[in-house]
């Protein structure tokens, strides 16, 4: 389903190296992925270890722009879509879509490692040596943006433009609330407003009835694990990455269909 091309794995041990022994704080990473459409797309990774977040951002072959965020220290992952709007149809120039979910352990490479990471050949198509598929998500609750910073800091900020199209999922809020995290902060969809229960909007007619969306990201190349080496020594030390790719799912409510034109003509496949 999506076009790749093939690198020894090797390659990524000897192209992507750990500053280590640096001084020098490697912050940021630029990175060319071929996107499931062909077209190639420019990443830009950016970690701050004090902070303890990393940041994906790229534009799909559409124009979207995505961001991913990992907030290591809250356990968050934001996920957020600039799609362009069609004025001709009544909508606006753009419309944000913002999904946060619980970050798992190990998912990426820690935010200290990422910082001091670098390139060499950056002019090299990159693909990833593991690809982990597609994952689902219902998004059937919502976040209260205004008092967001009780979940995350970093949710005001990178989804201010999507206001009340803040999306997450109950069994995460049930995971959160489990640990102490304000209750207030989320609202439960009501259950006939439930994404299972719900036309999809690709099979609506009514531009303004409420229906179940879809949106689909998809993260290409991201460093997902360290490696380890072996010197003379007896004791490993790191000496590169592995990089993964995954696509996202999310299904959610929309109160009306023109709010979820991208999947009118599309077909709902898992």
């Amino acid at each position: 389903m999506y076009a790749r091309l093939t690198s020894p794995v090797a390659l990524v041990q000897i192209v992507f190296v750990l500053c280590l022994f640096s001084a020098r704080v490697c912050s940021g990473l630029k990175v060319l992925v071929r996107l499931h459409d062909g077209k190639i797309t420019e990443e830009i990774l950016e970690a701050d270890s004090e902070k303890d977040i990393i940041t994906l951002e790229f534009k799909q072959g559409d124009g979207t722009l995505v961001t991913f965020l990992s907030d290591f220290k809250r356990h968050v992952k934001i996920f957020r879509a600039l799609v362009l709007g069609e004025p001709e149809r009544g909508q606006t120039q753009y419309q944000a879509l913002c999904f946060i979910s619980h970050l798992d352990h190990g998912e990426l490479i820690p935010s200290e490692a990422m910082a001091r990471l670098r390139q060499k050949n950056p002019h090299v198509v990159r693909s990833a040596e593991e690809i982990r598929g597609v994952e689902r998500l219902s998004m059937n609750a919502v976040v209260n943006m205004s008092i967001s910073w009780h979940l995350s800091t970093h949710i005001r900020n990178v989804c201010r433009e999507a206001q009340d199209l803040v999306y997450t999922r109950q069994q995460d809020v049930k995971h959160w609330l489990d640990r102490g995290v304000e209750g207030s902060i989320f609202k439960v969809l009501p259950q006939s407003l439930d994404v299972t229960g719900l036309q999809s909007c690709n099979s609506t007619a009514d531009p303004w009835q409420p229906c179940a969306c879809s949106y689909r990201i998809h993260l290409e190349w991201f460093p997902c694990q360290l490696k380890y080496c072996r010197g003379q020594g007896s004791n490993p030390y790191k000496c590169g990455i592995k990089s993964c790719s995954k696509g996202y799912r999310f299904d959610f409510y929309t109160p009306h269909k023109q709010l979820c034109l991208w999947d009118e003509d599309s077909v709902m496949n898992l």
